[in-house]
């Protein structure tokens, strides 16, 4: 029986893929990087580093720890300018609606998230009022694939990875729910990864699956 309903939030229940690709793409105009929304693609559900590493990885120059330190900073700012455009208005209607049933339902829910900016996010879209846990890039060490921020959302909500259920956008983030032993919920990119156990077109369609 599911009791906690963990998700990922950018991808899943918001998006704010177009502000992190004109972020990155600042940094990699400025060194002179070739990038695209192919490569873009790449860095769903990877943390900060990760996704810079694999920008660099399409220079022939070699860059210092302090160097990457000093980029990924930039990005944030940029992306960090971006995120104060936010508003309510840029969560639908039907995920606000899936997540007012999901707890009318008794489940408790929370966020697990490798972004450093989530708590930001859902104080300015007004989504933190359905949470009971936020688990993001700011308590953990390891990024996804790597299980953390699930185990750590699963223990703020006094759960066992048995109890929950993730839901995720991205490969990274279906293979840390697999990694933890959680259940997964595959939307989008992830509905489509043969280790999604409840691939689903919407958001909404979470109510109609036997839990």
């Amino acid at each position: 029986m599911i009791k906690g309903i963990i998700f990922d939030l950018d991808g899943v229940l918001l998006s704010t893929d177009e502000y992190h690709f004109l972020a990155w793409q600042v940094i990699a105009n400025k060194l002179n990087i070739p990038f695209d929304r192919n490569i873009n693609n790449k860095l769903r559900g990877l943390s900060r580093m990760d996704s810079l590493n694999i920008i660099l990885s399409y220079s022939n120059n070699k860059y210092t720890d302090e160097e990457k330190e000093t980029f990924a900073y930039e990005k944030n700012e940029i992306y960090k300018k971006y995120l104060e455009r936010m508003s309510p208005s840029d969560v639908t209607s039907e995920v606000r609606n899936t997540l007012e049933e999901l707890r009318k339902l008794g489940y408790k829910l929370a966020i697990g998230s490798s972004s450093k900016n989530t708590k930001l996010i859902l104080e300015k879209t007004d989504l933190n009022k359905y949470f009971d846990a936020v688990s993001d890039g700011n308590n953990i060490s390891r990024s996804k694939p790597d299980p953390e921020v699930f185990l750590k959302a699963a223990e703020y909500l006094s759960l066992k990875p048995n109890d929950c259920v993730i839901v995720e956008d991205a490969y990274a983030g279906i293979d840390a729910g697999f990694n933890g032993k959680f259940k997964t919920i595959g939307i989008g990119f992830a509905s489509e990864y043969d280790k999604t156990d409840y691939p689903i077109k919407s958001l909404k369609d979470i109510l109609d699956l036997k839990l």
